[in-house]
């Protein structure tokens, strides 16, 4: 036999909320440790607010277009293409980019 608790609805997502939160810091905490450099705040509100990770990450690193094509072996009207949503990369070229830039395939492709 299992033992039942009957708790308000509000207190349970409450209890809901507070275990995200944990997961949440228990992340930003491992990342942490991982260390590597985090990127900037800026950076990260303006991927948020809908510009191009590969645009944003790619001028956070101080790179223009043509050398970051050069860094992936891409032509700089594949980046073009890309940053500006006119085309998306396969997944080999969002790869290579992601290596020119340093950062993780995920952090240019996540939604």
């Amino acid at each position: 036999m299992s033992d039942m608790v009957t708790i308000p609805r509000a207190e349970y997502e409450r209890l809901i909320e507070a275990a995200e939160d944990l997961a949440d810091v228990k992340a930003f905490d491992r990342a942490l440790a991982a260390g590597g450099d985090g990127m900037p705040h800026d950076a990260l509100e303006r991927i948020i607010a809908g510009e191009s990770p590969v645009t944003v990450i790619r001028e956070w690193r101080g790179l223009t277009a043509a050398e970051l094509a050069r860094r992936a072996g891409l032509h700089r009207v594949q980046i073009h293409d890309i940053e500006t949503g006119k085309r998306g990369g396969s997944i080999t070229t969002m790869k290579r980019i992601a290596d020119a830039l340093d950062v993780p395939l995920d952090d240019l492709v996540a939604a």
